[in-house]
């Protein structure tokens, strides 16, 4: 059974809000599991997560303060400072500030297998040609005018004529900051899949799909081998970033030959039956 934040953030990915009801509806029959009150004051509310992470941090300076220490046998060697943010990590995580220290002298490759309890971080550009190719951007500013039309020449080009070019918008994920983490990937496998089922009230369909970009967060992601995406169950392409395309004219001439095909996949999905 889902918990229930996880269940909060995978209804925010799919557009939906939650409501929770606060008061009892007239000639309504108590609920069993509840006992109602007259209301009460408004509970205070929670202090930012600056005010927050001060008061971990004051905690975990009291406990290393009152934990006893046993005199070293020769002299530490003075420890670099670590960052900003692998200090607050180290603290909100276990508050063992060895574990910030090892984290920073650790080669940048062998991070990924301590992934264990943080969220996968990524952030896409998603749209949907005429609800039906889905098309992902691994980047965090929408394309610009002069890559939107690159975008639009190139389905030109190759006879992928939509009614009208759609508008991008953003999926970012976690979409709910601080929660506990068991399964990184999976969660967010999870939460894209739900992002996509929201979009289903607006028409989306989709039939194929399209990344314009390499990200190793959204390779391991989505999983695309053999120009076939297992997570969405969709035929898969994955190209150049478009602003790669936009500053090269050898990379627009070898993409051609790539995208030959896609005249006769649209024409495919629009023929009846």
């Amino acid at each position: 059974m889902t918990p229930e934040p996880q269940r909060l953030q995978y209804l925010e990915a799919m557009g939906l809000t939650a409501w929770v009801a606060r008061y009892r509806l007239p000639n309504a029959l108590p609920t069993p599991e509840v006992e109602w009150a007259s209301p009460g004051p408004e509970a205070a509310t929670p202090p930012p997560p600056g005010e927050r992470l001060h008061a971990l941090l004051d905690e975990a300076a009291q406990a290393r303060d009152a934990t006893p220490r046993e005199a070293p046998a020769e002299p530490e060697p003075p420890q670099r400072p670590p960052a900003g943010p692998g200090k607050a990590r180290a603290l909100l995580g276990d508050i063992v500030p060895a574990i910030e220290s090892e984290a920073a002298a650790e080669p940048v490759a062998a991070r990924p297998a301590q992934r264990a309890g943080e969220a996968l971080r990524f952030t896409l550009q998603v749209a949907c040609l005429d609800g039906r190719w889905l098309i992902l951007l691994p980047r965090e500013a929408p394309p610009g005018a002069t890559e939107v039309r690159l975008l639009r020449h190139l389905l030109q080009a190759a006879g992928v004529v939509p009614e009208q070019m759609p508008a991008f918008e953003a999926f970012r994920w976690p979409q709910v900051e601080g929660l506990p983490v068991e399964a990184p990937l999976e969660e967010a496998r999870e939460g894209l899949q739900a992002f996509l089922a929201g979009r289903q009230r607006r028409g989306w369909v989709p039939e194929r799909l399209l990344v314009f970009g390499d990200d190793a967060v959204l390779d391991e992601l989505l999983g695309v081998a053999d120009a076939h995406c297992p997570l969405l169950g969709l035929p898969a392409w994955q190209g150049p970033a478009l602003e790669e395309l936009a500053g090269s004219a050898a990379a627009k001439r070898a993409l051609w030959p790539r995208i030959a095909d896609w005249r006769d996949a649209w024409e495919a999905g629009h023929a009846p039956g």
